[in-house]
């Protein structure tokens, strides 16, 4: 992935061919459910997909009604979990549009993963034409008050029902929505942060870097752990030394230390290469502030805390932007970051961040992309 903007692509959204849903809900029940926004658990009207057949390639692109999916039991994905998925906004700004926040950066990750995967790579003008086609039936599904947003979940998953080991010959290409409300609704909070224990995301040459379940599945035992801990995330260590940070469960972490040097663990196949993460490395640069990416030790970090040389750390994704962490902790210590409050150099990035996405900023790389 790349930190330059790509020029926009053209799009296949009139391939989808639109199939209405009968028994969308009414303009009442639509509000109704705009109006009690939480992430994940209600989906507009209708999903767009396609399928892939080894030796044919994509095709039967189509919008049609939300619902229920047959699947066959030896489906491939049910047992070898040969799948992948993305995470983006469509933002409703002030003048009505609708935009989407780098989704040619989606596109490449999405097929980077795919690869990875050994699953198909879906062509650029598909995976955003399914987005424009799909968000053209559903526009008032997308939410305008503050901080709201249409959260957009890509996925493809091998359908073939077959129980031999190797890539599936079938693979589905589908595209839901959810209406979401800001990710903090009472303020921003700040989280704390579990150490994981004898738990790691990924090993070299594993899946670390890309967007699979799998990755998720084997956070949610250490995030449980984190629960019980009185933490609201993990962290993850390196799989080779437990030393070196990481990621989150889902998000890149940041350190700011006192002399204004923001640092990252640098990208080694095992991290998530985050779009926001990108996106933040590149205002922290316009601000003149220096951004060092490098191995981290979990060390350096609590010390780091404990001294005040450390006075701020937060981590980014795409469903909280920018979230301030005010604890780290594990078995061993228990450090408050600064004085437990969002920091400054914090607040100011998300700031700048969601003030781009929702037209409220001037966009001077052109990472949005108008779609309504």
């Amino acid at each position: 992935m790349t930190e330059t903007t790509a020029s926009a692509p053209t799009t296949n959204a009139a391939a989808f061919e639109v199939r209405p849903n009968v028994n969308a809900l009414s303009d009442d029940a639509r509000a109704a459910a705009l109006a009690d926004l939480k992430f994940g658990t209600q989906f507009s009207d209708h999903m767009a997909r396609a399928q892939w057949r080894q030796g044919e390639g994509w095709s039967d692109h189509r919008v049609e009604a939300y619902g229920p999916l047959q699947l066959d039991p030896a489906a491939a994905v049910l047992h070898y979990a040969q799948e992948i998925f993305e995470g983006l906004k469509a933002y409703r700004w002030a003048d009505g549009s609708i935009q989407l926040f780098r989704p040619e950066a989606n596109a490449e990750r999405f097929n980077k993963s795919a690869h990875r995967l050994a699953l198909p790579q879906i062509p650029v003008e598909d995976f955003i034409g399914s987005i424009e086609a799909l968000v053209a039936v559903d526009r008032a599904w997308v939410p305008d008050v503050e901080e709201s947003s249409l959260y957009l979940r890509p996925f493809m998953f091998a359908s073939e029902a077959f129980l031999g080991v190797r890539p599936a010959h079938v693979i589905d290409y589908l595209l839901i929505a959810s209406p979401v409300g800001a990710y903090f609704p009472g303020g921003i909070k700040p989280v704390s942060i579990w150490v994981a224990q004898g738990y790691h995301r990924a090993g070299p040459g594993g899946t670390g870097d890309a967007k699979c379940g799998g990755n998720y599945a084997a956070s949610l035992l250490p995030q449980q752990q984190a629960y019980e801990n009185g933490c609201q995330q993990v962290l993850f260590l390196d799989a080779r030394e437990s030393r070196y940070l990481e990621e989150l469960g889902g998000m890149n972490l940041y350190v700011v230390r006192s002399d204004g040097t923001i640092e990252t663990p640098r990208l080694t196949g095992t991290i998530l290469e985050g779009i926001t993460r990108y996106s933040v490395n590149q205002l922290l640069d316009d601000d003149g502030l220096k951004v060092i990416e490098k191995d981290i030790t979990l060390d350096e970090v609590r010390d780091g805390i404990e001294s005040g040389d450390i006075a701020e750390v937060f981590a980014c994704g795409t469903a909280a932007v920018i979230t301030p962490v005010g604890r780290l902790a594990s078995p061993t210590f228990d450090v408050t970051v600064g004085d437990g409050e969002p920091g400054e150099v914090t607040m100011r990035i998300r700031k700048r961040l969601t003030d781009i996405q929702y037209g409220r900023a001037e966009d001077v790389h052109g990472w949005m992309r108008r779609i309504g």
